[in-house]
């Protein structure tokens, strides 16, 4: 049995261990920039968001006035906003937030006169391949170089050049090969 029975209380140690914890647990809850790590060691994992349409510069090139708003439908998607108050005018909203790549936003406005379209509010929009290059957090593959230049030919030593291309071709009459099909 214990012959105290009052209950001892955390010291100054326990104190400072549990607001350890407590920073340590909500650091992974906040929304520090992505270069942020907790304790220095570990990223904490962000969602990532997408939103709304992508609209390239192919997609916008082939825009043309007159077109139904159904040919702009299979041109640009759905709309993310139409409303019944400006029935004139559809607004395509695109937003990225992906862990290791820029934020982007874009807004792009289309406007008919009843059933036809008249024009576009565009902003400089990405190519395809810009736009996959700007979401991919995946660095490029190097691609080796496979030949020397003749500076790289002259350093190496005489035994290691590879031969005169001259040397390769064949040398005497050529072979005769018998023929495919049959002849008559």
């Amino acid at each position: 049995m214990n012959p105290d029975p009052t209950p001892r209380r955390p010291g100054p140690a326990h104190a400072a261990a549990a607001a350890l914890l407590a920073a340590t647990l909500l650091a992974g809850c906040a929304a520090p920039a992505p270069q942020d790590r907790v304790l220095g060691l570990l990223t904490p994992y962000r969602i990532e968001v997408v939103q709304g349409n992508v609209v390239t510069r192919e997609q916008a090139q082939q825009l043309r006035p007159g077109m139904t708003r159904e040919q702009v439908v299979a041109v640009l998607g759905a709309p993310l906003l139409a409303s019944i108050f400006h029935a004139d005018r559809w607004d395509y909203v695109f937003t990225i937030r992906r862990q290791g790549a820029e934020p982007q936003r874009r807004h792009v406005v289309v406007w008919f006169d009843g059933e036809r379209f008249v024009r576009a509010e565009l902003p400089e929009l990405p190519s395809e391949r810009e736009f996959v290059a700007a979401i991919s957090n995946v660095p490029p593959a190097r691609v080796p170089r496979l030949t020397l230049t003749d500076e790289e030919l002259a350093r190496l030593p005489a035994a290691a050049r590879p031969p005169a291309v001259a040397a390769l071709e064949p040398q005497g009459p050529g072979r005769a090969f018998p023929p495919l099909e049959p002849r008559p």
